[in-house]
């Protein structure tokens, strides 16, 4: 158990940002959203009976501080175990240590844990001998046991706000400050170091310390906004390409192309090609939108989000960012049209709930012999007649707008221009799905 290093740890130099990990939860910089006086995680810990909580949320955060504050502020023993170093052996020596002490059990990154293990910490936190708190980056809802997220809670913790990593990396002057170094920072440089943190103060924290052993105690040290953009340069963006922020910036994506914000789909697209994302996969989605999104309202969009797919192929990176706006841009901008995707939803829905029709004999297949003695007649063929249409049944007891109702709206798109000719010619106004 970690605890048993408690004083090889105190012998020899920790990393700055365990230094700063807070002794209490007054000491905890952000998520106020949980842990302000008055909210569920706080009523649970100030009532000494934390039962199982699970703490959701992206690296750097401050998950395991979060965990030791709580330990302390409960007077429990905090216990820690890991994944990838600790077996069911260690779930049973915390099990027999419990029943003589209150214990507050941390487990971070249990998504990784397999099902047998889950299931050990499952019977420990059923029996109560345990408050329990399991840590992941990933979400909660797909990776951990149902058995035991059924007991507990789940809390979201979110990215540090910029005044946040801020106020961590003040702390951190301060310490370093007590130990002699005299780095200097401007407003403006910390700000800009907090603002390329992305949230996550411990990165923001390691950099700080980087630069701290780059330098000796007693020594002024000014740090410029290019020292600060050329060593985050070095660093990896956090983008998991199987987890949340693979689907969540997709989705912001997407839903800014459909939105038709410009600019936001361009962050966003940005966000996907520094992160690294495949140039087809992102194509593949600027496929589907143009039909999904814009549809009847702009067809041609389809023809440009397919040439960009075909394009970036055979086009790599850098050059392929271009494609991909490009198409990107065409969607954002375009009249938009939900017809298309709606339509065959409901007619899936319908194909796959109700009895299916029978093809009226007169659209029946006629192109071998005998088909008229089978009573396959009475098709009338619409190229035959002025209007270029002919009212006739094509799918009996489907009525008209059942499943496709026009989009159009103000501007003259393809579905508009449609819609009007067909009322000309026919006599029936389309079916809106927006009616003034």
């Amino acid at each position: 158990m970690s605890d048993l290093f408690s004083h090889a740890a105190k012998e020899r130099d920790l990393p700055l940002a365990a230094e700063l990990r807070p002794r209490t939860i007054n000491d905890i910089i952000g998520q106020r959203h949980l842990l302000a006086p008055g909210r569920l995680l706080r009523i649970l810990v100030d009532s000494g009976r934390l039962g199982t909580v699970i703490l959701y949320g992206p690296p750097g955060i401050g998950k395991t501080s979060i965990a030791r504050a709580i330990g302390a502020h409960m007077g429990k023993e905090f216990r820690e175990l890991h994944p990838s170093e600790d077996k069911v052996a260690q779930f049973k020596a915390v099990a027999d240590e419990a029943r003589f002490k209150p214990i507050l059990l941390f487990v971070d990154e249990i998504h990784r844990y397999s099902t047998s293990q889950q299931d050990h910490l499952l019977r420990m936190t059923e029996e109560g001998l345990v408050d329990f708190i399991g840590a992941t980056t990933e979400n909660p809802m797909f990776s951990v046991n149902k058995a035991i997220l059924s007991r507990g809670s789940v809390f979201e913790l979110k990215p540090l706000t910029v005044e946040e990593v801020e106020a961590v990396l003040m702390r951190a002057l301060e310490r370093l400050s007590a130990k002699g170094y005299r780095i200097g920072f401007d407003d403006v440089v910390l700000r800009r170091l907090a603002e390329r943190s992305s949230g996550d103060a411990r990165r923001a924290v390691n950099l700080i310390e980087a630069i701290s052993k780059a330098t000796k105690p007693g020594v002024d040290f000014v740090v410029d906004e290019q020292l600060i953009d050329d060593m985050l340069a070095s660093t990896v963006i956090p983008y998991d390409k199987t987890g949340d922020a693979h689907y969540d910036i997709t989705s912001a994506f997407v839903k800014s192309m459909r939105g038709s914000d410009p600019d936001a789909t361009l962050y966003w697209l940005a966000r996907l090609i520094e992160a690294g994302e495949r140039p087809e996969f992102i194509a593949r989605r600027i496929v589907i939108q143009a039909s999904e999104d814009v549809g009847l309202a702009d067809n041609t969009a389809l023809q440009t989000a397919n040439a960009a797919f075909d394009a970036v192929e055979r086009i790599g990176y850098p050059e392929a960012a271009i494609i991909l706006a490009h198409a990107a841009l065409h969607v954002a901008t375009a009249p938009k049209s939900n017809s298309a995707c709606r339509g065959i939803k409901q007619a899936l829905d319908y194909v796959r709930s109700k009895a299916p029709i029978p093809v009226p004999p007169h659209l029946q297949d006629t192109h071998y012999a005998g088909a008229e003695a089978l009573g396959r007649t009475g098709y009338r063929f619409p190229h035959a007649d002025p209007k270029g249409w002919i009212e006739q049944a094509y799918a009996p007891g489907i009525r008209r707008g059942q499943f496709y109702q026009s989009d159009a709206r103000d501007a003259p798109t393809y579905e508009k221009r449609a819609g009007e000719y067909w009322a000309r010619v026919t006599g029936h106004p389309p079916v809106m799905t927006f009616r003034d």
